[in-house]
């Protein structure tokens, strides 16, 4: 654990660019809830640090673009946002940054898709409540975006949700199609779209056309599985 760790505790150092004043706030952060049903001593996991480190980087990265782009609307910073702070999208960022060399897991669930993730959003929960919400911002803007996050990029990468969506149950043998119904309003008119997996309704969208609608509820599908 860090505290016995000189090494570890140095790097955590230069990767958050502060010292921790409480140790045992990081210890938590990086404890897998496998690794803690596995050992005989009690203590916590990361998940209550996970779920409080989710509402904090959603509002930082918010707040980041709500300054960043004055003009955009509030659709336009929402999708930017739901990229900055997507499951896939932090498991690379965590890897990168090196967060996972700390991570505590038992063997068996090592190559899950979420646990650097949700690592990442741990530390966010450790930081705020070690040193307040200043310093947290401070960490995501200076450390995290400006180090490891090309925004343009971001901006740039649309991915294709249905393409992707199609792959997935293609993958598990999954039946797939969507549903349109066109809802004509007083100023305009849109289309609403229900994605059906094996007959079910998974998720809804709309928008002013059918690709976009059917691409929104692919998204959101996609996001729900992955959280």
């Amino acid at each position: 654990m860090l505290p016995n760790n000189d090494s570890k505790r140095s790097t955590l150092k230069s990767i958050l660019g502060f010292r921790p004043k409480n140790i045992k706030l990081y210890e938590q952060a990086f404890t897998h809830k496998s690794i803690v049903n596995e050992s005989k001593e009690l203590q916590p996991s990361n998940e209550r640090l996970e779920f409080l480190g989710d509402a904090i980087l959603g509002a930082i990265v918010a707040e980041y673009f709500f300054k960043k782009f004055p003009y955009r609307e509030e659709g336009e910073l929402t999708k930017l946002r739901s990229k900055l702070v997507s499951r896939q999208f932090l498991n690379q960022l965590s890897i990168e940054i090196g967060l996972d060399t700390f991570l505590e897991t038992s063997a068996d669930v090592r190559r899950a898709k979420s646990i650097f993730g949700d690592a990442f959003e741990a530390l966010i929960g450790a930081i705020y409540l070690d040193r307040g919400y200043k310093t947290t911002k401070k960490f995501v803007f200076e450390k995290v975006i400006a180090d490891y996050i090309n925004i343009d990029k971001v901006i740039e990468k649309e991915v294709d949700f249905k393409s992707k969506l199609l792959e997935w149950c293609q993958n598990h043998k999954y039946d797939l199609h969507y549903n349109f119904n066109e809802v004509n309003g007083s100023s305009s008119s849109y289309f609403n779209c229900e994605l059906y997996i094996n007959n079910k309704v998974v998720s809804s969208a709309a928008d002013k056309s059918k690709k976009k609608a059917s691409q929104k509820a692919a998204q959101e599908f996609l996001q729900k599985k992955e959280a």
